[in-house]
């Protein structure tokens, strides 16, 4: 069974509980493709297809399945569709090495014709938020509501650099466990187990024995930019503006990629936005605070 972050010896179910996540039904996610703007795409969906449609994507570097527990409480009542984007978890690497995010809103829109959503909620977090509010922009008749998580059009200079310092060490190690600890020193709030249950699934072994990360190795080539230059800041602050859609805003409370006063503009720019910060959670808040997440964007959607 898939599991974002089930602890040894607990179900997916269970480990949820355990972390305070509140569900009704143990739907299990099925593991799917999609062929999309050239490219075939990974993803997991949850729930029954008579619900109402609701579209994940996640953050730089990571998988679908960093959404697991929240979607399984999420999926009592909706049909939760997590994406692998492209060069991460089982969907196909760019062969051309093009990440751009021009090319990935075209990915998102040619999954969304595939798959015939409408009137779909629309969720990501860091890279996939500003995916999702970029598309949220250009496409107002196709999402219901979004949800934006710890994205912004700018982040915090320390945050940027604890990532790009994160993912461009030495990405071939002896075992599992060295990948663990690793992770536990760039988010030392995560449970040891909770963590070995998520990065199973962006883990490889090669056939050296070693082991590596899953997702592609151009993404964390050195010299490749990981922040944002003053031109993209004004586009992406100009997508903001427009929105139109009921918009939900979450900040982990510690949050080192997007400072609480950015997080005010943009709540201010949003026409009809609210504000969550989630304590005790980073950047990567669903999986540091599964509950307060499920919790605030519940409210949110009850709002609808």
């Amino acid at each position: 069974m898939s599991s974002q972050a089930s602890k040894q010896g607990l179900s997916l179910y269970d480990a949820a509980r355990e972390m305070g996540v509140k569900f009704t039904n143990e739907n299990e996610p099925q593991d799917k493709f999609v062929t999309a703007n050239g490219m075939r795409f990974h993803y997991l969906e949850w729930g029954s297809r008579d619900n109402p449609p609701m579209l994940l994507l996640h953050g730089f570097a990571q998988t679908c399945h960093s959404w697991d527990f929240v979607a399984l409480g999420f999926s009592d009542d909706y049909r939760v569709i997590a994406l692998d984007q492209r060069g991460h978890g089982d969907s196909d690497w760019a062969p051309d090495g093009d990440y751009s995010p021009e090319t990935q809103q075209s990915d998102i829109s040619a999954v969304v014709d595939e798959l015939g959503l409408e009137d779909f909620v629309l969720m990501g977090l860091s890279m996939g938020g500003r995916n999702s509010f970029t598309y949220a922009a250009n496409n107002p008749d196709k999402v219901k509501a979004l949800v934006i998580v710890d994205a912004a059009p700018q982040n915090m200079q320390q945050g940027t650099q604890n990532i790009r310092s994160f993912v461009q060490q030495d990405d071939e190690l002896d075992s599992v466990d060295a990948f663990v600890e690793r992770v536990l020193r760039y988010n030392p709030r995560r449970d040891p187990q909770q963590v070995r249950g998520s990065i199973m699934h962006n883990l490889k072994e090669l056939p050296n024995g070693k082991w590596t990360w899953k997702y592609d190795s151009a993404l964390r080539r050195p010299g490749r930019r990981m922040g944002s230059d003053p031109e993209t800041e004004k586009r992406l602050w100009g997508y903001l503006e427009t929105l139109q859609r009921p918009t939900l805003l979450v900040r982990g409370g510690a949050s080192d990629i997007v400072a609480m006063d950015t997080a005010d503009r943009m709540h201010d720019a949003i026409s009809n936005s609210r504000l969550a910060t989630i304590e005790g959670a980073g950047h990567l808040v669903m999986g540091d605070s599964p509950s307060g997440f499920q919790d605030a964007v519940n409210e949110f959607l009850a709002s609808l």
